[in-house]
Parts: C-alpha cells; sequence; structure tokens
C-alpha cells in the first residue's frame, strides 16, 4: 500500500510544473556574481521572469535592471502587464533604451498612459526610425487595425532572384526576426504577394521570385475597424498577416501573436457587454471608473424592473384569488430568461459573420422560434404533470384545481420560451441594423425584457383560465 503511495506522489511530482517564479527570485536574491546571475536569468523564458518581477521589492528589481542588457530587458517587458511601472524605475536614458527595443505598438500603448510632456520627451531621445513607426501607430484609433500590427517584418523588391533575395533578407533579418513570411513589394511599396520561408530556401539560386511567390495572400487595411475584420483574420492560420495603407502599399502587419490578442480582447470586451458593461475591468482599475462603467446599465435595467413590477401590480386580482401561482413565478421568469439567453448567444456568433444576409437572418428567427416551440412544448408538458401532482400529494389541492394550476404554467413557459427565442434573436439583429455592437443587446437586457413577457404571458393565463373560465 505504501510502495503504491509513494509512487503515485513521485508521478504526480512529475507532471507538476516546476515554480520557475520561485526559482528566479531565489536567483535574484542570491549572492551570485552579476556574470552568473545575469546566465542563470537568461536561461528562463521572459514570460517567467516578467511573472517574477513582480514577486520582487523594487530595490530587488533594480539589481535586476542593472544586471541585464536592454535587448534582454526589453524582451522580457514585452510579456509584463505593468509595463507602465517597471518603466517609471528606470532612469530617463534606459527607459529610452527600453522603449526603443520595445515592439513599437507596444511602446505606443506605454507612450498613450503618460501626460504629454512626459511622451514628448522620450520620443524626441528616440532614434529617427523608431519615431517615425511611433507616429504611424500613432496615427491610428485604437480600435483600427493599425494601432496593433508591428513594423517587424521583411519586405523584398520584386525582380530579385532567389539568391539575390536571400541577400536582401540576411541583411534584413539583423533588424527584422519575422522571417517566417517574405513579403514582395513593387518600388512604391505596393504589395505583390507574399513567399514562404521554407520555398525560398529549397528554390534554386536564379529561380525568379514570381516563380515561388503567392499572389493570393490575405491581408487587411489598417484603418479597418477591429472588431469587423477579426473573423476575417481568423479564418487564415497564416504566421502573419500583411496591413495595407489606402493605396495598398505594406505598411506592418499583424504577427500570429498580435492576432490572438486580438482575439482574446474581443472575446474579453463581449464578455464584459454580456454582463451589461461598456468594457472590461481588471483588478487595478480605479472603484469610480468601474461603478462609471456599471452604473448607466443599472439604471436603465432599474427602470425595466420598474415596469416588470408594475405589470406584476396589474394582476393583484389574480394573486388575491389563487395564492399559490405565486410559487411557480420564479419557474417561469427563469427559463424564459434561460432560453432568451442562449438564443441571444448563437445570434450573436452569427452576427459576427459580415456576410450573413436577410434571409439568414430571417431563417434564424424561424429556426429558434421552432426550437423555442419544441423545447416550450417538452417543458411545459413536463411542467404540467409535475406541478399537477405536487399540488395534489402536498398541497392538498383538488385534481381539478392542481391540473388547471399545473395547465396554466405550463401553458405559460412554452409561450414565453417560444417569445423570448424570438426576442432573444431580434433584437439583437435590430442593434445590428442599427450600427449598434449586438453584444450589447445581451444578458441583463434581454433577462429583463423576458422577465416582461414571461409575467404578462404567466399571469394573463391565469386570469383569463383560472378565474374567467374555470371560477377559481
Amino acid at each position: 500500500m505504501n510502495a503504491a503511495k509513494n509512487v503515485f506522489n513521485e508521478n504526480l511530482m512529475v507532471n507538476q510544473h516546476p515554480d520557475y517564479r520561485a526559482e528566479i527570485v531565489q536567483v535574484i536574491r542570491s549572492n551570485l556574481t552579476p556574470r552568473r546571475m545575469q546566465e542563470q536569468l537568461l536561461s528562463y523564458h521572459g514570460k517567467d521572469v516578467a511573472e517574477a518581477m513582480e514577486l520582487l521589492r523594487s530595490d530587488e528589481r533594480r539589481r535586476l535592471y542593472s544586471i541585464l542588457d536592454g535587448a534582454s530587458l526589453a524582451e522580457i517587458l514585452e510579456y509584463s502587464d505593468r509595463l507602465k511601472d517597471f518603466l517609471g524605475e528606470l532612469s530617463l536614458k534606459k527607459r529610452v533604451e527600453i522603449l526603443t527595443l520595445l515592439e513599437p505598438a507596444t511602446a505606443v500603448d506605454y507612450l498613450q498612459q503618460l501626460d504629454k510632456a512626459q511622451r514628448n520627451t522620450l520620443i524626441e531621445l528616440m532614434p529617427q526610425q523608431v519615431q517615425r513607426e511611433v507616429a504611424l501607430l500613432s496615427s491610428f484609433n485604437e480600435d483600427e487595425i493599425g494601432s496593433k500590427m508591428t513594423t517587424n517584418y521583411i519586405a523584398i523588391r520584386a525582380g530579385l532572384t532567389v539568391r539575390q533575395a536571400m541577400k536582401e533578407l540576411v541583411a534584413q533579418a539583423a533588424e527584422n526576426d519575422n522571417i517566417s513570411t517574405i513579403y514582395v513589394v513593387d518600388e512604391e511599396g505596393v504589395l505583390l504577394g507574399a513567399i514562404d520561408l521554407k520555398d525560398l530556401i529549397i528554390a534554386r539560386e536564379n529561380t525568379a521570385l514570381d516563380a515561388i511567390m503567392m499572389s493570393a495572400y490575405p491581408y487587411v487595411y489598417a484603418n479597418e475597424l477591429i472588431e469587423d475584420c477579426i473573423e476575417q483574420i481568423k479564418n487564415y492560420s497564416e504566421d502573419s498577416i500583411p496591413v495595407l495603407d489606402g493605396e495598398n502599399r505594406l505598411r506592418g502587419v499583424l504577427t500570429a501573436q498580435d492576432i490572438a490578442l486580438l482575439i482574446g480582447d474581443e472575446l474579453g470586451e463581449d464578455y464584459a457587454k454580456f454582463a451589461g458593461l461598456s468594457a472590461e475591468e481588471d483588478l487595478r482599475e480605479p472603484l469610480k471608473k468601474s461603478i462609471c462603467k456599471r452604473l448607466p446599465w443599472l439604471i436603465v435595467l432599474l427602470g425595466l424592473g420598474i415596469v416588470v413590477s408594475f405589470v406584476v401590480g396589474l394582476f393583484e386580482r389574480v394573486v388575491a384569488h389563487v395564492a399559490l401561482i405565486v410559487c411557480f413565478q420564479s419557474l417561469v421568469l427563469d427559463m424564459a430568461g434561460n432560453v432568451g439567453t442562449q438564443s441571444l448567444a448563437v445570434t450573436i456568433r452569427v452576427l459576427m459573420d459580415e456576410q450573413t444576409g436577410g434571409r439568414q437572418k430571417l431563417y434564424l428567427v424561424g429556426k429558434e422560434a421552432r426550437v423555442g416551440l419544441v423545447n416550450g412544448l417538452i417543458l411545459g408538458l413536463l411542467s404540467f404533470g409535475l406541478i399537477g401532482a405536487y399540488l395534489m400529494l402536498f398541497k392538498g389541492q383538488s385534481a381539478v384545481a392542481a391540473f388547471s394550476l399545473s395547465l396554466c404554467t405550463g401553458a405559460a413557459l412554452l409561450i414565453s420560451m417560444i417569445l423570448s427565442s424570438v426576442s432573444g434573436t431580434v433584437v439583437p439583429i435590430f442593434f445590428k441594423k442599427l450600427g449598434v455592437d449586438p453584444a450589447v443587446a445581451s444578458g441583463p437586457l434581454i433577462t429583463t425584457i423576458n422577465d416582461l413577457v414571461a409575467v404578462v404571458s404567466y399571469y394573463g393565463l391565469a386570469w383569463v383560465l383560472l378565474i374567467n373560465v374555470l371560477g377559481l
């Protein structure tokens, strides 16, 4: 028994990931010489070092800054979520050096967080080439593709042979390390096509580039909105996507890492909107800013909630005559909300495809209505039987009274599920038609609308069936 337990523990230890952050902290706090400490730190991945920096005191981080050269430190800080904090601990000279070595998009993100005086001082101290790159990326709004691109790419002119192209590649690779895809441009910088590095390597020296160049290659324009072309970008599995200006000149590329970040950011924004927020929040966001993001939607939802309460008040007579009806109100409301949210999620996913036409949207509405109908029938019949049996066995109701109330609940469930399926589909389509992000019409808003639908269905049926028809 003990032997088996020891084997299990050994296997568990083998499968556990080592705690690199703790190891890195231990190295920095050791008495190793600067040279030896540098060698050990550079043996770890930059992301692990960046995470370990958050565990260090400011004086320990300053020791790290003095030991690592600018290129190594820039590579590490690319992975940090606290870039502003860490760069603020550096001297002006060191900060300029790091900003020069960072990806231009990362540097621009940092610079935009500073006041104008600090930003201008840092930019003036940068090399002319970096200043041009920063100016280029800063010229785009943060929701445009151009603000997320990098100028780290290889571009060669058309008309070269493979041998000449290899020579040009080697010359540019000293500054730009995204070499898996080489872009071919004309004398004006207009994109003509792309070449896979593997094809360039195995081609014969005197082969013309046109023979191995892909002329049909995906691209995006720098001034396109991220949300408008994110689906197009996701459909390709290329290492990088070229970004063009209005005259089809190559201005930058989106690397696989950039694309992954864009998709993650877009999903995060949609998730935030599903929760009724105007933007994402993080742990370090100020309280006032978080409140300002949430409060507007909460005020709207408060108004809608009051409307729902007023509607319930209109059926006070129904509740007074058949008090048991209140017990199953939450059942109908919850199911309506759940169905509406499901339809909403499907609809937003479909609407992300800009090619979705009017006929497809109409088909989607019909399909969701049919889904709501079938599910409503099944759940309505189940609730009819179960609630009727419950009222007879545990509440002492007569068969007529028990199954009349359960019939009312089941019918209300069916109607509210159909209407909620339709509203969860029609509302985001309507928002999209108005040019509003359909994700805004989500979560709390749809749930509140469906509450209203369910309340009217449930109490309306109870008033007609239980009071006017059956006279309970």
